[in-house]
């Protein structure tokens, strides 16, 4: 191995070797391999998404407590409350979706990107702490009913279905690729179904006076947004214990490197997410003196591209029988 080879004993795997981190997003590949999956991402700009959502619900959630208090309406004000925390977990969500393109600094070496998988997080414990607050009192109006007004109810709530199915919309397109949009489609949706229920509520109170179906039926959606935003809170957890992404099987990473031509061991594997769309691997591999060629690096760095997605790649290459590795024993996996 020449001076060059043990100058780079440590080197980033990236296909531009331009080391354009601010850039990574941008040249993820999208496609599927054998035993992995690529990363899908969503589109680059939701900033007109936001914007239309938090104005259109801000507006409407002072539409929806008026009425509901004037119609005393529990599953209206609750829907207003659980509006407003969705009017919370946008601007979250905007202010992430915002911060992740800030390019790296001295002290934050990732830039911010990590702010997307926070913002994922604080999204899915407000809409849960939310949910918890409508079932709180719609259990004190199921013990103790009173008088709704069902069509006030029916027509405010039925606004609702339009303006949370529309804003929900506007984020369909990214809720499969990136949790922090995943969040905000999840709020709109949660939104809807519980118009949705507010309206079913509102027709058979009057049809049959049964005023203890309004917090009833808030019950049961409260139960549906939990079991939907479970899954949010789940993924965005264990990305904030830098977890393996989902979607990316860590043994047919470990896999492909071993594959690679060369390679006689790898140790030190770590796949996490930098953020809610950017997976990072960094790897140890021993590989022997002849397989360490300069075009090595670069075509272990486009396969981990085009199998999995991941376009932050640093390995470490440890000649073998030449080489020691440089991590504490024990501290090899």
């Amino acid at each position: 191995m020449d001076d060059h080879r043990h100058d780079h004993q440590r080197d980033h795997a990236h296909p531009d070797h331009g080391h354009d981190h601010a850039g990574h997003a941008h040249s993820h590949a999208q496609g599927h391999g054998h035993g992995g999956h690529g990363h899908v991402h969503a589109p680059k700009n939701f900033g007109p998404a936001f914007a239309i959502g938090i104005a259109l619900n801000l507006g409407f959630v002072g539409i929806e407590a008026l009425y509901g208090w004037l119609s005393n309406s529990m599953a209206l004000v609750a829907d207003a409350g659980h509006n407003l925390s969705d009017v919370l977990g946008l601007v979250a969500a905007w202010i992430a979706a915002v911060l992740v393109k800030r390019a790296p600094s001295a002290r934050f070496t990732y830039g911010l990107r990590g702010s997307s998988i926070l913002a994922a997080l604080f999204n899915a414990v407000v809409l849960l702490v939310a949910t918890g607050g409508i079932i709180v009192e719609a259990v004190r109006r199921l013990l103790e009913p009173e008088p709704v007004a069902g069509t006030t109810v029916m027509v405010v709530a039925g606004i609702g279905i339009l303006i949370n199915g529309f804003t929900a919309w506007l984020f369909a397109s990214g809720a499969k690729g990136d949790i922090n949009i995943r969040g905000a489609y999840l709020h709109m949706m949660a939104d809807a179904a519980v118009s949705a229920g507010v309206v079913l509520a509102g027709l058979v109170i009057l049809a049959t006076g049964f005023d203890w179906l309004d917090p009833l039926v808030s019950l049961v959606i409260a139960g549906l947004i939990i079991v939907a935003t479970w899954g949010l809170l789940r993924d965005s957890v264990a990305m904030s214990l830098a977890a393996v992404p989902p979607g990316i099987d860590p043994e047919a990473v470990r896999a492909c490197l071993a594959a690679r031509p060369g390679v006689r061991g790898l140790h030190d594997l770590h796949i996490w997410p930098m953020s809610t769309t950017e997976p990072a691997l960094t790897a140890h591999l021993v590989v022997a003196g002849e397989a360490n060629h300069p075009h090595f690096l670069k075509e272990t760095a486009d396969e981990l591209r085009a199998r999995f997605g991941i376009g932050h790649a640093t390995l470490q290459i440890e000649i073998e029988g030449q080489t020691a590795c440089t991590l504490p024993k024990g501290c090899v996996a």
